[in-house]
């Protein structure tokens, strides 16, 4: 028998040695990874230029896709701006953590802005020994309340005490200004505002090269660094975009280059949710299009940096977006539906180091993405008990894990959290169910296997189907505890 204990115990250590897709242990002396988090604004999932099908070029992400691990079912569960960055950094979804639509002045009173005593992605990270650093679109605090009537208020600045452990601030609440951006710096105060003339990625992209660099002691040598970053190309205006990047599609028609065979040009009236202006601003697209390129550019800058330094290979790279770009497809612009053009986005972790590159299509959800990426950094005993997220750390080293067979959709209002849209997403099917102000719902259900671009509602076709998908819905709402 003790030689059976002798050979089982050199057979297990062999296989954590030499096992490619063993989960490494950190050694005493292995350097904690570097994490730079990239979510480009309104960037839809088509606009990875490697799947081929939006007119991009966007040499840079397909890079880290091709050497990293691509979601390729990843979605953002509310598909507007502030609700993904609250569940970004709270791993909840926003019921639980309040951030239930666009952080603005006249929904502060209702509680719509991430609070300062939730345990972030950010705290987490400072408290087990990393220099944390927030460049660009923050949109996540509360402006001075205003009453019906009164002009809202979308800016705000953050003071040092709610930013959550970020020690270099480089950023703004929320504004459209890409041409003329301005900031507010790490010491600066409210009234001290930094105004720049020059597109917003490419000044972002220097404030973060010298930040790597380090030369005015903006983060601390001795410890790894989490960056941050929020880019607002390519949203909306779509005309502030360099020239240099307008170019490549000078004389092309906005209709060929929208090539998705869901686009319609003029407005769908039927739709009870969305927004519906494609006659005035499809026009734009390939103005769109051209912000891609340049945020493409100027993240190869910024990984470039990190070769050139010698830290790129213990540095975890994640491209990801808060949500899409509707464009057109359905008769709709922008975001904030569960149609695929919006509720879609980019989500690639790239650490080549520790990570085998593949496509995962993993059912992932954006607070999924916090106790993932922790535990992927050797931090899943750090994860916060309150999360309402999931660490699939695992399926990097393609060990088991309990896969979620469904992805909810989330619309609402934080006046009325019981308000809106509520759906979900599972292997074969999208369903939607919209709440009217007189309590009516209107059902979407479509077939994103048989009917990749949603184009034939079959809700009422197969009402032994119609009755499943209502029941899932419930149980998975109640789960949530959704009042919906």
């Amino acid at each position: 028998m003790k030689g059976f204990y002798s050979a089982s115990l050199f057979f297990m250590l062999f296989l954590v040695v030499f096992d490619g897709f063993a989960q490494p242990s950190k050694s005493k002396t292995e350097k904690q990874p570097n994490l730079v988090f990239i979510f480009a604004d309104q960037y839809r999932r088509p606009s990875l230029g490697f799947l081929n099908e939006d007119p991009v070029v966007t040499p840079n992400i397909d890079q880290l896709a091709k050497e990293g691990v691509f979601f390729s079912k990843a979605v953002a569960n509310h598909p507007l701006c502030s609700p993904y960055r609250g569940m970004l950094m709270t791993g909840k979804y926003p019921l639980s953590n309040g951030v239930i639509a666009n952080c603005q002045s006249s929904r502060t009173e209702f509680g719509n802005y991430l609070k300062k005593e939730e345990i972030t992605f950010s705290d987490v990270l400072v408290n087990n020994g990393y220099s944390a650093a927030y460049v660009g679109k923050w949109h996540l605090d509360g402006p001075k309340p205003t009453k019906p009537g009164e002009k809202m208020i979308w800016d705000a600045w953050c003071p040092p005490e709610n930013r959550h452990g970020f020690t270099f601030w480089h950023a703004y609440g929320t504004h459209n200004s890409h041409n003329t951006p301005y900031y507010w710096t790490t010491n600066a105060k409210e009234n001290e505002i930094t105004t720049i003339k020059e597109w917003s990625p490419i000044h972002e992209a220097d404030v973060i090269i010298d930040y790597l660099k380090n030369q005015n002691n903006q983060r601390a040598n001795s410890k790894p660094f989490a960056l941050f970053w929020s880019i607002n190309p390519p949203h909306t205006p779509f005309t502030q975009v360099p020239d240099k990047y307008k170019k490549q599609y000078e004389g092309r028609d906005y209709k060929e280059l929208l090539n998705r065979p869901n686009v319609q040009f003029t407005n769908n009236k039927e739709l009870k949710r969305g927004d519906r202006g494609v006659d005035a601003r499809l026009y734009q697209a390939p103005d769109y299009f051209a912000s891609v390129n340049g945020v493409d550019e100027q993240i190869g800058r910024v990984v470039q940096q990190l070769k050139d330094m010698g830290i790129y290979d213990n540095t975890i790279i994640v491209f990801s977006a808060d949500h899409g770009e509707m464009l057109g497809s359905q008769g709709l612009m922008h975001k904030n539906v569960w149609f695929r053009e919006s509720y879609e986005i980019p989500f690639i972790v790239h650490y080549p180091k520790k990570v085998k590159p593949k496509t995962e299509d993993l059912l992932i959800s954006v607070p999924d993405y916090m106790p993932t990426l922790l535990g992927l950094m050797g931090l899943s005993h750090q994860i916060p008990k309150t999360i309402e997220g999931k660490d699939f750390s695992n399926v990097f080293y393609n060990k088991s894990v309990i896969r979620p067979d469904k992805q909810l959709y989330f619309g609402s209002e934080p006046e009325n959290p019981s308000s809106g849209t509520r759906g979900f997403r599972n292997a074969d099917y999208t369903f939607a169910v919209v709440k009217d102000e007189k309590g009516s719902k209107f059902y979407y259900l479509y077939n994103d296997k048989k009917d990749p671009y949603q184009m034939t509602n079959l809700w009422g076709i197969d009402k032994d189907l119609d009755k499943k998908m209502e029941r899932e819905l419930e149980v998975f709402l109640r789960q949530m505890k959704d009042p919906w």
